[in-house]
């Protein structure tokens, strides 16, 4: 059974027996009363009601501590489990919608008594490490970091319907390669992905294309009104399609814009060559035009010396 704290002033006769170790050693009736003394002054300072070693919190105070920490390692252990792959924002928004539930418990909180402390500073700002204000504020910069708000709606309750959307999309392309990985031939290439990656296009050209719009809605404002990257669920999820169809697979998309962009370059590779033939052109007939004047000045100069002469 373990022992229960001992208040200071409980200890008081054993700390005064050091100071009575020599009248123990020259004569034991001595230091007797002086012990007694000590005794007495400990039994006076519990009755005037001194607190012991450390100040207890209030009941509700500890109460709502408790329920802090409780929800502190429930999320930690939600984020860490779900780390890889990365599935943070549709797996632990609950666990992080109550935590900050419990955090503003905290700091409103007041004792139920007229001579108890305020919660929050008992619990927040007693000390120089705060460490419920540190967890606070790690939990806040990670679920920042990770954009998880653009993942759920406005009142973060659940997933919104694009990101419901897109995991089904992602869920389907995963099926549909694992599906066709199996019914492979076994005298196939191990690099030979053929069938997947002519039985997924479909599958995955949609699910390409919705990740573009969300990209584009989100830098607009989309359904969770946070213009910024999309959230690391989604992020993480196309980047593992991504890497799968054009790593692993060695499959392409072909691109339904070709002919546009094919027009486009051979238009722009044109213009030099026709713009050094007309500058050829518009050269050659200055130079046409400068002739003509020196032949002209030539003839009315010759007729201007027969003339003379005649």
């Amino acid at each position: 059974m373990a022992a229960l704290p001992c208040p200071v002033w409980a200890l008081l006769p054993v700390l005064a027996l050091p100071l009575l170790v020599p009248a123990v050693a020259a004569e034991e009736p001595r230091w007797a009363p002086a012990l007694e003394a000590a005794g007495e002054l400990a039994e006076e300072l519990w009755g005037a009601g001194l607190p012991g070693d450390l100040p207890e919190l209030e009941p509700e105070c500890r109460s709502l501590l408790a329920a802090f920490a409780e929800g502190s390692a429930a999320l930690t252990d939600c984020l860490g489990r779900r780390a890889r792959p990365v599935r943070l924002c549709q797996g632990c928004h609950g666990h992080y919608r109550r935590l900050l539930a419990q955090y503003g418990s905290i700091a409103r909180a007041v004792g139920n008594s007229s001579e108890s402390h305020n919660c929050a500073k008992s619990i927040l700002t007693s000390d120089r490490l705060q460490v419920v204000v540190t967890l606070s504020e790690f939990f806040n910069e990670t679920w920042e970091a990770a954009n998880c708000a653009n993942c759920l709606k406005n009142n973060s309750e659940g997933l919104s319907n694009s990101t419901e959307e897109f995991l089904d999309l992602f869920n389907k392309s995963l099926t549909c390669f694992e599906h066709n990985l199996q019914g492979r031939s076994v005298y196939l290439s191990p690099n030979n992905y053929t069938e997947v990656c002519k039985n997924c296009n479909e599958t995955y050209t949609k699910l390409n294309d919705l990740y573009n719009n969300l990209q584009r809605m989100n830098r607009q404002g989309g359904e969770s009104g946070h213009s910024a990257h999309l959230c690391i669920d989604v992020e993480d999820a196309m980047n593992i399609t991504r890497k799968l169809w054009s790593r692993t697979f060695n499959c392409s998309v072909p691109c339904s814009d070709t002919v546009p962009v094919i027009a486009v370059s051979s238009f722009i590779l044109f213009l030099p060559v026709v713009f050094y033939l007309s500058s050829f052109l518009h050269s050659k007939q200055k130079k046409r035009i400068l002739i003509l004047p020196k032949r002209i000045q030539s003839n009315a100069s010759l007729v201007n010396i027969q003339e003379k002469y005649s």
